[in-house]
């Protein structure tokens, strides 16, 4: 077996192991609209073999950042805070955090979102000293 060989062997099981399938290999080809095996040959070409044994840590930790940045968006937080300037920076942090955990907890994005947009109001409130 040449050097080649043995490396696209390597790729294979890193790539083929079932947390790589469950979380991201299967769930993308479906949004992407692709097969399972196109989505791998993609991340093939595009990725070295550091990057590919790396790949599923980076995915876990960037769920969390992508979380926190959906509650940014969804709570409107970035005019409250960037354009208004009538939220502290840290409080709509410690609250997208706290609705951040919430979710990782196992209580569903659409209870923590609501829950945010209550806890959001008595910020303003708080602010306002209603």
């Amino acid at each position: 077996m040449d050097d080649d060989a043995k490396l696209r062997l390597m790729q294979n099981r890193i790539i083929k192991s079932y947390a790589w399938q469950r979380d991201i290999i299967v769930p993308l080809s479906k949004e992407f609209d692709c097969t399972v095996e196109e989505l791998e040959e993609l991340f093939f070409s595009l990725m070295d073999m550091d990057s590919l044994e790396n790949m599923h840590g980076t995915f876990e930790s960037a769920k969390d950042i992508c979380l926190y940045q959906k509650f940014n968006a969804d709570l409107r937080l970035c005019w409250f805070i960037g354009t208004l300037e009538i939220i502290p920076p840290e409080e709509g942090r410690k609250l997208k955090m706290k609705l951040v955990e919430e979710v990782k907890n196992g209580k569903s994005y659409e209870d923590a979102l609501k829950e945010g947009q209550l806890e959001l109001y008595q910020l303003l409130k708080k602010e306002a000293k209603y």
